[in-house]
């Protein structure tokens, strides 16, 4: 039985099918990055117009349980928050993968012909950095921070209203923790890039 031979890959295909297929996984990030800010920021005004619709403004309405269910309510959404930055982080990392992984490809082709380097704005040199205060993975990051604080100190506030303390010294220590927590989720963002 003759052996068959092996049939030529054509590279130039390959290497279309493989760039393109970076391209999607990168877009792919970017599209998923929008959906999860986004769904973080509709949980969290969903529960706020729920409340606000409520008897909100009824002080008989807030017991000692719905207080502390009130309280509860706005700790998992700060800890949804966290989620939200870490997915923010993982799919911002995931991109720059993608780009990493296009400029292997890019290399590649300009070994092959110099002349096309003049064609590439990004190389691996000039990537712009994993973690950049100006990108939009930041911003969306930022975002979730400042609202995972806001309901933190909602949260940290029910509490305390729920333990029967009341004055200005509570909204003070409230607010400072809910601070605390938008610069640990910042923190947290930066961590989970690596």
């Amino acid at each position: 039985m003759p052996k068959q031979k092996s049939q030529p890959i054509n590279t130039d295909e390959f290497l279309t099918e493989e760039y393109e297929y970076i391209a999607q996984t990168a877009a792919q990030a970017n599209e998923d990055r929008a959906r999860i800010s986004s769904f973080y920021l509709i949980a969290v005004g969903s529960l706020i117009a729920a409340i606000f619709g409520t008897q909100f403004f009824n002080p008989e309405f807030f017991t000692q349980g719905i207080k502390l269910i009130f309280s509860g309510i706005f700790l998992l959404l700060t800890l949804m928050g966290t989620s939200t930055i870490v997915q923010l982080a993982k799919l911002r990392a995931s991109w720059y993968e993608s780009m990493l992984a296009m400029n292997q490809v890019k290399e590649f082709m300009i070994a092959q012909n110099k002349e096309i380097s003049k064609a590439f704005r990004w190389t691996s040199h000039t990537l712009p950095p994993l973690y950049k205060k100006t990108s939009i993975s930041f911003y969306q990051a930022r975002e979730a921070a400042i609202l995972s604080g806001v309901t933190f100190t909602a949260s940290v506030y029910f509490a305390e209203y729920a333990l029967g303390w009341n004055t200005w010294l509570n909204w003070l220590i409230a607010a400072a923790c809910g601070v605390i927590v938008v610069f640990l989720q910042i923190a947290t963002y930066k961590k989970a890039l690596n």
